[in-house]
């Protein structure tokens, strides 16, 4: 019997499909709009609105520390979890992503499904969030050998 079984295991193993599953949730948090799969889609839809709850609540270094850990060190969906996305949904209790079922696709017929943030900037859809404002030092320091 499958009891307390609640995931999908989408054909792969445990690895791939975590590594799968963030690779798409940092999509999300940049593009903020992404075309997938329905069963990906509703296997993504918790992973990242666990991820904003967390940028939401824990805005702490051990909060920042907990994200990146958990999306491939990728520091830039970091930062836009933090200072954009937990800003933006400051007020809602939960609800950050939607699906909506978008047909099927035209080589395997699969179910495809366009996952987005609820109330998202249109113009983020393939721009990469970048930091506005750089850091002390970087990009000018020369290292000589001696």
């Amino acid at each position: 019997m499958k009891h307390v079984i609640k995931k999908r295991k989408l054909s792969r193993c445990t690895e791939h499909r975590l590594s799968m599953l963030k690779n798409l949730s940092i999509s999300l948090i940049n593009h903020e709009q992404i075309i997938t799969t329905l069963p990906k889609a509703k296997e993504l839809r918790p992973y990242v609105e666990k991820f904003i709850t967390v940028a939401k609540n824990k805005n702490t270094l051990h909060g920042r520390r907990l994200l990146l850990s958990r999306l491939h060190n990728n520091e830039l969906a970091v930062d836009k979890l933090l200072n954009v996305l937990a800003s933006r949904y400051h007020g809602r209790n939960g609800g950050y992503s939607r699906i909506i079922r978008f047909g099927a696709r035209k080589g395997d017929c699969a179910l495809m499904a366009v996952v987005e943030l609820v109330d998202r900037d249109i113009a983020a859809k393939g721009k990469v969030y970048s930091k506005s404002k750089k850091r002390s030092g970087e990009g000018n320091k020369v290292v000589t050998k001696s």
